[in-house]
């Protein structure tokens, strides 16, 4: 099953580094493409490329077709209506969309008020919340983690209290893997009045997903780490939080009529596509999500977890590391530190063995200090990760960290 898997993805045939077959456990950072997707996006140029909503001709109709369907797609995916689906450039987008339209829509409200988030969230879910109460007069409240990597609950459920205004929490770490009970979070902050928003970003590429179940207003994610195109994304908005919200950007496409007096706006989502659409994303986009529900979701999780539980003991024979969160690393994100040895001296060595993982703070300052690290070394995996490339991973760390001493 899985070299045919496999065989799908044209970049995992080829080598690295004078002959050394690649080894992709950059996962978390995006994910490579199965031939599905680049034959959908090269076949929209090939046969149908137009832009969509505009032009009274066959392209046209053809181009918004695809464009509409790629829209049906996602929203059943996500379990939403067709309606609540907004294509944006990706969740960092996402999330900067609602953080500016809620400061317009709601604006001296905000003031004394509270934005509540957590120590494990992705920079791009910490700084346009920063921004909105540097410019609102409201505070930024942060849950803690515990030592452990899971989110403290009993914290969270202390901060999102009746001066909450909005809570915006991570769905799935990308550098520890904690999944959150963000159905709690979200029943929570729907009591008091406040604003509910979900990062799912890891999350949907590993499970799926309900938001209808989870209680929330607004789901984001980012196409490429969904096996789909760069520069595509989801705000996925339940339709009545949409209608309320002030547009983010104006243009072409977002309007209802123009005139030099006033001007009015389309309903969501066309109120929140200001301009030419990306197209090919979207298709790209849509592409991606019929391949992965194509396959066996549950024989895939199964399969993760047992990869990175070989992965996690390999990694404990040697006493020198450290796994952050080691308990939440069976998600599929293992993200670790060597003791004496620098994360990134690491990551170049694996690299020259065709290893390629990631080192850095993974956009997630906050809680690497939280942790008293400067950077990690991750390994994270997807549909197509083998026992192989988990082999090669410990083979390549091994090696490395016996040259670096």
């Amino acid at each position: 099953m899985i070299q045919e898997l496999r065989s799908q993805f044209p970049i995992l045939q080829r080598y690295v580094h004078g002959g050394k077959p690649l080894v992709y456990l950059d996962n978390a950072a995006t994910t490579q493409k199965p031939q599905s997707v680049i034959d959908a996006i090269s076949n929209f140029y090939t046969t149908s490329n137009a832009n969509a909503h505009r032009g009274g001709h066959a392209l046209g109709a053809e181009a918004t077709a695809l464009y509409e369907g790629a829209r049906s797609t996602v929203a059943e995916f996500l379990h939403a209506q067709h309606d609540s689906i907004v294509f944006t450039r990706g969740a960092t987008e996402s999330l900067n969309l609602l953080a500016v339209s809620i400061e317009r829509t709601y604006g001296a409200r905000l003031a004394g008020k509270s934005i509540v988030v957590s120590e494990m969230e992705h920079h791009a879910n910490i700084v346009p919340w920063q921004l909105l109460c540097e410019r609102t007069g409201a505070d930024l409240r942060v849950i803690r983690v515990t030592d452990d990597g899971s989110l403290d609950m009993e914290h969270a459920l202390e901060h999102i209290d009746e001066s909450c205004a909005v809570v915006s929490i991570v769905h799935m770490s990308n550098v520890l893997g904690t999944i959150n009970d963000v159905q709690t979070v979200c029943a929570r902050a729907k009591e008091l009045g406040a604003i509910a928003i979900v990062d799912g970003s890891q999350y949907v590429v590993h499970h799926d997903v309900n938001v209808a179940e989870i209680g929330c207003d607004a789901y984001v994610f980012s196409g490429h780490k969904l096996y789909a195109p760069f520069g595509i994304g989801v705000l996925c908005g339940r339709y009545e939080f949409l209608a309320e919200l002030e547009p983010y950007q104006t243009g072409g496409a977002m309007i209802d009529r123009v005139s030099f007096e006033k001007t009015t706006y389309g309903e969501p989502p066309v109120r929140f596509e200001a301009g030419t659409p990306n197209i090919e994303g979207a298709i790209g986009l849509g592409a991606a999500i019929k391949w992965l529900s194509g396959l066996d979701r549950d024989a895939i999780r199964t399969k993760e977890h047992s990869l990175a539980k070989n992965l996690v003991e390999g990694l404990e024979s040697d006493s020198r590391v450290r796994i952050l969160g080691k308990r939440h690393a069976l998600n599929g994100i293992v993200s670790l530190v060597v003791d004496g040895i620098h994360a990134h001296d690491l990551g170049v060595l694996m690299d020259e063995q065709g290893v390629a993982v990631r080192t850095g703070h993974h956009c997630a300052m906050p809680l690497m200090q939280r942790f008293g690290v400067g950077s990690t070394l991750r390994a994270s995996l997807a549909a197509y990760s083998s026992r192989e490339d988990v082999d090669a991973f410990l083979h390549a760390f091994s090696k490395s960290c016996r040259m670096l001493g």
